[in-house]
């Protein structure tokens, strides 16, 4: 394995678990930090002139990690 694919996979481990770190912190009582739900509601919720620009992004996100994790 190379060290350019070795710090590529551990970029996204990193990135991750800090996604992970959030969500629990997120999830203490009394915690003001919205949680991963929360925030895609949110972005879901975002049009701009009727266009539903924050569902676009979403798709979107995950047709890009499709494309990079499920595609080979």
């Amino acid at each position: 394995m190379s060290l350019t694919r070795f710090l590529a996979i551990a970029g996204f481990v990193l990135a991750g678990l800090a996604v992970l770190a959030v969500e629990w912190a997120a999830r203490r009582p009394g915690s003001r930090i919205p949680t991963v739900g929360d925030v895609s509601a949110l972005v879901m919720r975002y049009d701009v002139g009727g266009i539903p620009v924050g569902r676009l992004a979403i798709l979107s996100f995950w047709f890009w990690l499709g494309w990079h994790f499920l595609a080979r």
